[in-house]
């Protein structure tokens, strides 16, 4: 009788892939699709799209590709839809949408692809600090699974800031090297004439947008497990966000017109991957790793910059990059570890409490998954 359930879960995804690995390949397929929508959005910024219509018709885009999967795929397990949760979709809209991607143009407006990447990196360290001052993360320094957490993320930063700040000799150069002969390629990076403390702190805006909205959607989702359907309301109420802002800041109607490919490849991109893909697979991979599981995998995407860059642009690769994907990789072990190593104690929890029912009832004990494989909340989030 195993076997025919085994077997049952085979047919119906075509092979059987272990969910810990399907999280990892999800998070780093996440990070190369926003590695590529830096680059995308400063393109578009370059070539005088707005700065509110871009993410209008991104969120557009998004809801449109996000609706029937939501309707149709949830439809018997979605909640009823209650004011309580109407508000909550809502201000969720406003952090993790109208505020995240509104600072995100404006910063990158003013700086760069690559610091805009870079700064990104604020994101683990803040999400892992809301988190465990909301308690959503356990973080127990008196445990090696408390530490291995703590110093994981701090490895991560680390090592994305080093790719970003150190330069070091050149390990690696492209023979012949690439021609950058684009003019588009060559002024993507150019933030000449802007206010670059200014793009500064529209980024650090971004990340506290960030962080907050990784944080705060996982007790929704206990609440309301319909992560397609909880996408959809929070593009539908970013688009109405981004309206009403357009309806006081963007008077030009031209503003609203496509004038090249190029800008519909832009908005396509960013609506298609950056929105309605990225926000379904990451609000899946919070429901099931927690926040600060996605939130540490930020790092990465300096490293995919990195990477593109050299094969793209013909950039070479010097120490400075070699040791920050060292720093990156390291962190990602500590932090992975000691998730399994509080799965385990929380095994040994749960063993403890189960034995004395399962002896008086006579009843095998109910099978725990990972940590890795259920949202990392304390049970006191319930109420949150």
């Amino acid at each position: 009788m195993a076997d025919t359930s085994g077997s049952a879960t085979t047919k119906r995804m075509g092979f059987a892939m272990p969910e810990k690995m399907q999280l990892h390949l999800a998070m780093l397929a996440l990070q190369f699709g926003y590695a590529g929508f830096h680059v995308v959005s400063r393109a578009a910024l370059n070539m005088g799209i707005s700065k509110i219509v871009f993410p209008v018709y991104r969120n557009i885009i998004a809801f449109l590709l996000l609706l029937p999967f939501a309707y149709f795929l949830e439809k018997k397990d979605r909640p009823p839809l209650t004011w309580n949760f109407v508000i909550q979709f809502f201000l969720l809209a406003v952090i993790g949408i109208t505020a995240n991607q509104g600072f995100y143009l404006l910063g990158l407006d003013n700086t760069s692809p690559t610091f805009a990447s870079a700064i990104q990196n604020s994101v683990p360290a803040i999400t892992f600090l809301m988190a465990a001052l909301l308690r959503i993360e356990t973080v127990r320094l008196n445990r090696k699974d408390g530490i291995s957490k703590v110093c994981g993320t701090v490895l991560c930063v680390a090592g994305a800031s080093v790719i970003t700040l150190y330069k070091g000799p050149t390990i690696y150069s492209p023979n012949p090297p690439l021609q950058r002969t684009s003019p588009v390629l060559l002024a993507l990076g150019d933030a000449n004439g802007k206010n670059w403390t200014l793009g500064c702190i529209y980024l650090i805006g971004h990340c506290l947008s960030w962080a907050g909205w990784l944080v705060l959607q996982a007790p929704v989702l206990k609440k309301y497990p319909a992560r397609l359907s909880v996408t959809s309301y929070q593009c539908f109420f970013g688009v109405i966000q981004f309206l009403i802002i357009a309806a006081f800041c963007e008077r030009d109607p031209q503003a609203w017109l496509v004038h090249s490919g190029a800008e519909l490849f832009s908005v396509f991109y960013a609506g298609v991957v950056a929105s309605g893909i990225a926000f379904a697979v990451q609000i899946w991979c919070i429901e099931r790793g927690g926040p600060v599981f996605v939130a540490v995998y930020q790092p990465v995407q300096t490293l995919v910059v990195a990477l593109m860059a050299s094969l793209a642009l013909g950039e070479e690769f010097y120490l400075g990059g070699i040791i920050g994907a060292v720093l990156i990789i390291t962190g990602l072990y500590f932090v992975l570890w000691g998730k399994n190593e509080e799965s385990k104690f929380a095994k040994a929890a749960a063993a403890a409490i189960q034995s004395p029912v399962d002896n008086c009832n006579n009843r095998p004990t109910s099978h725990i998954k990972s940590s890795l494989a259920q949202p990392l909340l304390a049970s006191s989030t319930e109420n949150a």
